[in-house]
């Protein structure tokens, strides 16, 4: 038997996965190795495959553990069994791939095996992948902000989603921030979901100015939860629940009910503390899959930040084509830069010009 051990079978919903080195440590500092991490899968998986059920998957992949090299896999590797299917979807660029869609937690174990950590599911289903089922919100604190901000924020967000006839369900990132899923029904593209959030996000804005921001710019955000609305545009994926985060500690993207936000803490969930909770309490998510709601009411309070209050497109992340209403993708310091730079040398110019005269 070698160091990192003879490779042994786990079984996953009546179905034999191997897993090869299965004493390799992942989490040195912790001292959890890859088996570890397949059986805090097993241990809850009713709740992972919720999260990736018929969704396209990125594998965020750690093969050494978390501190060797590291890559996201974005196409279905060539050896996928023919037991687990896969979907095309399109990237901005518009190129396609064929990624995993997971339709039982033998697919989460055969990913684990690969060394697997972090999900990221789309907010689609393989059967639509152009049509997200979800919103999904992305409370991010900035520098001079914490947990415990986003939490407040949260709280707000709550409010806003149900005066436009909508629920979201809380979870932890697994960092510093919170993210929060609102199952929808699969009839607007990524344009209009984005646009909602943005809808959202504008509207806490509002609420507490000195306390969120929508700004793309990190020059602007200031110390404020910053609602990144770009987690909606296409091929943009937010680290499924139950995920592992590749953190010294392994800590997991853990599922809240409203009511436990104030009295937890993003560290009090991971690799060791998630299983008892879920034996306890059961994926407390679960009847998000019950859900599907209309995004017309946000999509309405966008058409009034556009009409009524002269608010445009907001910028799209750097890599994405040039978007139609897009403002421009340049940060403010720049351009005001850009702007004096060109107004000198037009001043020069017709210094110049005058004096030939």
């Amino acid at each position: 038997m070698g160091k990192t051990g003879e490779a042994i079978e786990l079984e996953a919903g009546g179905r034999a996965v191997r897993l090869s080195s299965p004493d390799k440590i992942y989490f040195p500092e912790r001292g959890f190795t890859k088996r570890d991490v397949a059986e805090y899968y097993l241990a809850v998986g009713p709740g992972i495959l919720r999260a990736l059920r018929e969704r396209p998957t990125t594998l965020e992949r750690f093969p050494d553990g978390v501190e060797g090299e590291s890559f996201y896999q974005k196409r279905a590797p060539k050896k996928v069994p023919e037991w687990l299917p896969t979907a095309t979807i399109a990237f901005p660029s518009g190129r396609t791939a064929d990624e995993v869609c997971p339709t039982e937690l033998a697919a989460v174990l055969w990913a684990a095996n690969l060394g697997t950590l972090t999900f990221h599911p789309w907010a689609v289903r393989r059967e639509r992948p152009d049509h997200p089922d979800e919103l999904r919100i992305d409370l991010d604190p900035q520098p001079g902000t914490d947990f415990t901000d986003a939490v407040r924020a949260a709280h707000r967000l709550r409010e806003v989603l149900e005066e436009h006839g909508l629920r979201g369900w809380p979870k932890t990132s697994g960092g510093r921030g919170l993210h929060v899923f609102v199952p929808i029904e699969a009839r607007w593209d990524f344009t209009a979901v984005r646009r909602a959030a943005i809808a959202v996000g504008r509207e806490l804005e509002r609420r507490m100015p000195d306390a969120v921001t929508t700004a793309w710019w990190k020059e602007e955000r200031g110390e404020r939860i910053f609602v990144d609305y770009n987690q909606t545009a296409r091929d943009r994926t937010m680290a499924s629940a139950y995920s592992i985060r590749p953190k010294p500690h392994a800590p997991v993207s853990a599922p809240l009910r409203w009511e436990e936000l104030d009295d937890v803490r993003p560290e009090d969930f991971d690799v060791a503390t998630m299983p008892a909770r879920f034996a306890e309490l059961g994926d407390v998510h679960e009847d998000m899959e019950q859900h599907a709601f209309s995004l017309d009411s946000l999509l309405e309070l966008a058409e009034q930040d556009a009409h009524d209050r002269g608010l445009g497109d907001l910028p799209y992340p750097p890599d994405y084509p040039k978007m139609p209403g897009e403002p421009k993708r340049v940060a403010p310091s720049r351009a005001k830069r850009t702007e004096k730079t060109e107004k000198t040398e037009k001043t020069e110019k017709n210094d110049e010009g005058e004096g030939a005269g």
